[in-house]
């Protein structure tokens, strides 16, 4: 699987999940950290952008073949 833009939310594994149905304490719950704030910040807009750019180069890709395709 590629970058993600939403690492900074746990993944919990289906026992982790099936786990968290029965934590009435609520103390399953984690989160991924950074040092900072900042640091956090960065990494978060830093994979949003390549996920924006991900997602520019897919649509330009669709285009072109469909471009190619017309053509033929």
């Amino acid at each position: 699987m590629g970058p993600r833009s939403d690492f900074l939310y746990a993944q919990p594994s289906f026992l982790e999940g099936v786990a968290r149905i029965l934590d009435i304490g609520n103390t399953l719950n984690q989160y991924n950290t950074s040092p900072t704030e900042d640091m956090a910040d960065e990494a978060a807009l830093r994979m949003d952008w390549i996920m924006v750019g991900n997602d520019i180069r897919n649509a330009t890709t669709k285009v072109m073949a469909e471009e190619i395709h017309s053509h033929s």
